[in-house]
């Protein structure tokens, strides 16, 4: 019998079989295709057929407390080319057009060819009318380049802030990488100050044009007829706290001026004015800016872009008088019935220390008074390192206050582990103390820290963090929301703080150092301060606060190089508290709500 007998039907089952398994996979196949990965690959089409065309969102703007605008926005035209419809030979007339150097165009390419070249890059901003009108009129000859309206930065608004606003700049790659989420290359993020630190609410959110596109990229006609589009959502624009007018009076005050202002409200934390000086020209951070420009600000010995009023770290001077009593006086070390007999000088060991004058017997009043040197040498031997230290950690010293605009440095609370760490464990005697005593030797403090304090001196040891935005403005329904900072309170006898307060304004009302500042309508408080600077001139420090009965301002200066607190910082003061105290309104919070909706619209 024929062997092929047998195996006909035998391979024809297998062929079968091996038809009906070759079904059944194009069967899972085909399901898998168009049921599984249906909408991976539908989005994967859309990707190759639909283009998105951005459309940047107009930052916040900033208003004062009163509404006033401070920082605003104003259109700018922005060159764009998009690489695979560009002739590169027509790079040359393009760079002369907009006022830049052969090989400009080339150079912004190159830095973003990983991105795909159908896409568009912004080449310039802000183009002069010049090159725009010939980028217009001969439009059909620049295949791959448009422009597109943005928005810049607009500071006409009477007041400079470099260092409370901050700027803004195209993202550097560092960053992008961090928030490649949320940004894409040649887009704008806020730097320093309340821009940098109030990104998340200004930025806004960005809205998108769809086209429909061929496999070259080539735009066919918007995507269902725009309905898909989505329109850009503005940043919130926020409130600020600072008064405008104060802020300009301040400005003015450091012309020409090295140092820092810090005013606030005592009771709300509330920053008024802040102010460092040198300052530099924000309008040269509205579009692009020069590297010209930049390496000027760096190279500058004054440091224009260190921001004093927070990160200055100088000695407090006979500011830090108070902090010295009130320790004695909450610990029971003495009273007010305590008095030294000053004679000009004190001797510890064989070092004699000066005092500024010769006082006679005084007590702690009047030793504020009249910034007795010689009172405060005897006290802080009484006190001793540890209780000092203590007090002064409780009123916020050798730490960060949260001021929300930038960074912020600690200074500097002595205390026995600092000097232990610093000198050696056994290797300093009290005679170290006696510098301290007068805010001198290793304390030193920040603007912003000093006006803290002043305020805590003020409300009798009850304010707020320090901040400088008051709320922003609801998009949706244009309403005002607050924002909530936390309590910063010290725990001190309301009686220390008379004797503290009396001592203060004495300063001003009575006989003291700072007496020429005084006011017809409204008493102040305050002390003078003269630090030493072992590179220069002393650096003049004033901090205060008015109206005595009913504190609505405190203020921290500090002038460098200048001299004596009484002659150079306390004038300073004086014209910001008065500028305050001329315009307050009592219902801010009012006021706010009543005009946010008709600004908006």
């Amino acid at each position: 019998m024929d062997d092929n007998t047998f195996a006909s039907p035998y391979r024809r089952r297998l062929l079968f079989y091996a038809v009906i398994l070759l079904f059944l996979f194009l069967i899972m196949q085909l399901f898998r295709l168009q049921i599984v990965t249906n909408k991976f690959y539908s989005d994967k089409s859309n990707e190759n057929s639909i283009k998105a065309e951005v459309l940047s969102p107009p930052r916040g703007i900033f208003y004062d407390r009163n509404m006033h605008i401070l920082v605003g926005n104003k259109p700018a035209y922005t060159l764009e080319i998009t690489p695979a419809y560009f002739d590169s030979s027509l790079a040359p007339l393009v760079e002369k057009a907009i006022g830049e150097n052969e090989g400009y165009i080339s150079s912004v390419l190159d830095r973003t060819k990983k991105i795909p070249s159908f896409l568009p890059r912004k080449i310039k901003r802000d183009i002069n009318f010049k090159a725009l009108a010939l980028l217009e009129e001969n439009h059909e000859h620049f295949d791959g380049t448009k422009y597109v309206i943005e928005l810049k930065r607009d500071y006409s608004f009477g007041i400079n802030g470099a260092h409370l606003f901050g700027y803004t700049k195209e993202i550097d790659p560092e960053l992008l990488r961090e928030r490649k989420d949320q940004y894409q290359i040649g887009d704008y993020i806020g730097y320093g100050g309340i821009e940098k630190n109030y990104e998340y609410l200004v930025k806004g959110t960005k809205g998108y044009l769809y086209y429909l596109v061929d496999s070259r990229q080539r735009i066919i006609s918007r995507y269902e007829n725009g309905k898909k589009d989505i329109q850009p959502d503005r940043g919130y624009d926020l409130v600020l706290t600072i008064d405008k007018s104060v802020q300009k009076v301040a400005e003015l005050a450091f012309e020409g001026k090295k140092g820092a202002l810090v005013a606030i409200e005592p009771l709300t934390g509330e920053i008024l004015a802040l102010v460092s000086a040198p300052a530099f020209d924000l309008q040269e951070f509205a579009t692009t800016t020069s590297s010209e420009f930049l390496n000027s600000l760096n190279s500058n010995v004054d440091k224009p872009m260190f921001n004093r009023a927070t990160m200055s770290r100088n000695p407090p001077g006979s500011t830090f008088k108070m902090l010295l009593a009130i320790t004695a006086l909450e610990e029971g070390i003495i009273t007010t019935k305590y008095t030294v007999t000053c004679g000009g000088s004190f001797q510890f060991g064989n070092r004699p220390f000066k005092c500024t004058h010769v006082h006679g017997s005084v007590n702690v009043t009047r030793a504020i008074e009249k910034s007795c040197n010689v009172f405060f040498y005897n006290l802080m031997l009484k006190v001793g390192l540890d209780k000092w230290s203590e007090y002064g950690s409780r009123f916020g010293f050798g730490e960060k206050t949260g001021i929300d605009i930038s960074e912020e440095s600690n200074g500097i609370m002595p205390s026995r582990n600092y000097f232990d760490r610093v000198y050696g464990k056994g290797k300093w005697t009290d005679g170290y103390l006696i510098s301290l005593a007068i805010g001198q030797g290793e304390v030193v403090t920040t603007p912003v820290q000093l006006a803290q304090y002043a305020a805590l001196l003020a409300n009798e040891g009850k304010t707020k963090i320090p901040h400088v935005l008051k709320g922003y403005i609801d998009n949706q329904n244009n309403s005002f929301v607050p924002i909530e900072f936390g309590d910063f309170t010290v725990d001190i006898s309301k009686e220390t703080f008379n004797i503290i307060r009396e001592g203060m304004r004495l300063v001003v009302e009575g006989e003291g150092t700072a007496a020429h500042i005084r006011q017809k309508k409204f008493d102040i408080a305050g002390k003078t301060g003269t630090a030493q600077n072992p590179h220069g001139e002393n650096h003049a420090l004033f901090i205060g606060f008015a109206p005595f009965n009913n504190p609505q301002i405190a203020v921290a200066v500090i002038v460098e190089n200048a001299g004596y607190g009484s002659t150079h910082a306390a004038p300073i003061a004086r014209d910001v508290m008065k500028e305050y105290l001329k315009n307050i309104t009592t219902n801010k919070s009012e006021l706010i709500a009543k005009n946010a909706g008709g600004i908006i619209n």
